[in-house]
């Protein structure tokens, strides 16, 4: 059974295709080509990919690490906090305009601590929970991370990082809310949605 066997994807196969995907939308937002809107909506757009991520990750991932990797303790405490502070980062991003000096000096900023945190799982954190967990344990962690996605918000929802993980803090139906919100905003919280919306 080969890894990329799409019925039989592991939770590092999920996990990859998000980096790519918010790598992908980062790369964009770098050219500054676009209108301001279309770079507020790419902004829109990446903000709900890595707090659905975060979400899932802090959700299955990381317990995960505690369990199987002998560090696993401190990994998954430096990983919740680089999302802490990347979700602060998002916070203060999304209230911006694209006209305002701070959004590209944010944006460059969660560039940057992203870039990182992708880096290190995957050098890291991804190899090492492979070696360590039974594939079928990985297969299934894969199904929960894309359904807690389908349930988690899409906007940032700044937690104390000393409470980990945020996604326990959230009052149940946030995820809900932010859906609402967005889809009365019109605000788009994925490729395809930004897709259709520039087709109209």
């Amino acid at each position: 059974m080969s890894h990329h066997d799409t019925t039989h994807q592991d939770v590092v196969d999920v996990l990859m295709a998000d980096h790519r995907e918010v790598e992908a939308i980062f790369v964009e937002l770098e050219t500054r080509h676009g209108t301001p809107e279309h770079r507020r909506q790419l902004a829109d757009v990446v903000i709900a990919e890595l707090v659905r991520h975060s979400i899932a990750e802090e959700a299955y991932v990381y317990p995960a690490a505690r369990k199987a990797l002998p560090d696993g303790d401190q990994i998954a405490e430096h990983e919740i906090s680089e999302h802490a502070d990347a979700e602060r980062t998002m916070k203060e991003l999304e209230s911006l305009d694209p006209s305002d000096p701070r959004f590209d000096e944010l944006l460059a900023h969660l560039t940057s601590t992203i870039r990182h945190h992708v880096q290190e799982e995957e050098s890291d954190l991804f190899p090492r929970l492979r070696a360590a967990v039974a594939q079928e344990e990985l297969v299934e962690l894969a199904g929960k991370v894309q359904a807690a996605k389908k349930s988690a918000p899409t906007r940032p929802h700044p937690a104390a990082p000393d409470h980990p993980p945020a996604n326990k803090l959230l009052a149940p139906g946030t995820g809900l809310v932010d859906r609402m919100r967005d889809a009365l905003s019109g605000r788009p919280t994925s490729m395809q949605e930004l897709r259709e919306k520039q087709r109209h």
